[in-house]
């Protein structure tokens, strides 16, 4: 056997990306075959395989295992690089589907950065299992292939790649909550979660006052919400309280009415006898419902006294609470089943305390209640003056005929000198006195039995 010479040993062995240098050969090197020389080839093999990742190795006999080899590379791509080879016309929807969307708020804009970093992890994450999996696949191909030289491979092909890694690595700052999640999330999925946590978030947060200012809502964000005081509870027992009782007196109300469109006068004089707060009840749910219409029937009839002489004495059958009195300068005699003003004299108005022939003016002022109308009109023909002015003014929902009521009522001695039947909520009459009654107290009057007013529950 022949020696080598010096020289051979001062050599270097280069092993660069695309080419081998091997140091000159001799005698010695020419016998050298067998498993050495395939042993350099695999390395070479390899290391054109660690320095263009992109195309792996092909060996006889593979092309089966090449094919499956890229199917399952495709599969791992991410979206991103399948978004990035598509064609013109696809981009061109995307972005007129974003122009229709509108410019992105401040919080989608938040989402899209967090959705980034977390498909930037995945991404990083499915690069490494792909990398080692190459690796594994090459060793199983040439067992012969010792493992010092392919570390070394590794170590050299991937340099840039590992530092890139470890830059890309601290880039994601620490909020992000799934840097290296193992399972990426569509864009709905995330914006779901997003949507959800707020709900969550905002679940018991008290509503903010329209009157603050919206530099404050940073602040109350992070605060515990304040114990409601015990001010506030009281206050909304007090409330409760009050809502109840008004639920009370309504029902009280419409109770009271229906006994006096029922019955006749004296059992509601009795009624109030018994019980005199239920009067002032009962006044006070009357005129919650008297004030919501656009005219007050007492207001009209005041207005057309005020053009007649302010010495006529005026009776007023029903006076509630003297508001006639109150707006007029004649002399008035207010009479009612119970007072609520000093200058009320509380009786049946079927019997008032009047002489006969001595007031001018009788008025009946949403006052024809109960089941003894024809006794109300005879006493108001019994007080006036002969020629004396009878004003009534009542619910129009009340008549089923008017013409029936106004023949019922010129048979008890009056003619009809006026009526005003435009309003929507009254109807007022203005009769003469002509004389004494022509009817005898027993002879039916039907035209003269009106529907009662009956408030409904609310």
């Amino acid at each position: 056997m022949f020696e080598e010479p010096e020289w051979a040993e001062e050599a270097p062995v280069v092993a660069d990306l695309g080419s081998v240098a091997l140091r000159p050969r001799t005698t010695a090197d020419s016998q050298i075959k067998g498993s050495k020389h395939r042993q350099l080839l695999a390395t070479l093999r390899a290391l054109e395989a660690a320095s263009l990742p992109q195309q792996p190795p092909s060996l006889p006999g593979s092309d089966e295992e090449d094919e499956e080899e890229v199917v399952q590379r495709k599969k791992k791509l991410p979206k991103k690089v399948l978004f990035a080879s598509t064609s013109p016309e696809v981009k061109k929807k995307r972005k007129k589907k974003r122009q229709k969307q509108g410019p992105p708020s401040s919080d989608s804009k938040e989402e899209e950065v967090e959705r980034k970093k977390c498909h930037k992890g995945a991404l990083l994450g499915n690069d490494f299992a792909a990398e080692e999996k190459r690796k594994r696949k090459c060793q199983k191909q040439d067992p012969s292939n010792p493992a010092q030289p392919l570390d070394n491979v590794d170590q050299t092909g991937s340099k840039a790649w590992n530092s890139s890694a470890a830059n890309d690595s601290t880039k994601p700052s620490p909020e992000t909550p799934c840097s290296n999640p193992p399972h990426t999330l569509s864009r709905k999925q995330w914006r779901n979660r997003q949507k959800n946590k707020r709900r969550q978030k905002n679940k018991f947060r008290l509503p903010q006052a329209p009157e603050q200012a919206p530099a404050t809502a940073a602040a109350e964000e992070t605060e515990v919400s304040p114990a409601p005081s015990p001010d506030s509870h009281g206050a909304r027992a007090e409330a409760l309280r009050a809502r109840m009782a008004q639920r009370l007196d309504g029902a009280r109300f419409r109770y009271l009415n229906e006994q006096l469109y029922s019955g006749p006068s004296s059992a509601a004089q009795r009624l109030f006898q018994e019980d005199p707060e239920a009067f002032l009840l009962y006044h006070r749910g009357f005129q919650s419902q008297v004030k919501k219409w656009p005219l007050q029937p007492v207001d009209r009839i005041a207005r057309d006294l005020h053009q007649r002489p302010a010495s006529l004495v005026v009776a007023d059958f029903g006076c509630g609470d003297c508001r006639l009195a109150s707006s007029i300068r004649n002399p008035v005699h207010c009479f009612d089943l119970a007072s609520l003003d000093p200058r009320v004299t509380v009786c049946d108005m079927a019997q008032v305390p009047l002489e006969d022939e001595s007031v001018d003016v009788a008025v009946f002022c949403l006052s024809l209640m109960g089941t003894n109308i024809r006794d109300f009109l005879e006493e108001a023909n019994r007080v006036l003056k002969p020629g004396g002015l009878l004003k009534v003014a009542e619910v129009s929902s009340r008549f089923e005929d008017v013409r029936t009521f106004l023949g019922a009522v010129t048979k008890l001695g009056f003619k009809v000198i006026s009526k005003d039947l435009t309003n929507s909520h009254f109807f007022l009459f203005d009769f003469q006195k002509t004389g004494p009654p022509r009817v005898g107290p027993k002879a039916q009057l039907s035209g003269l039995k009106l529907q009662p007013c009956l408030y409904k529950r609310r």
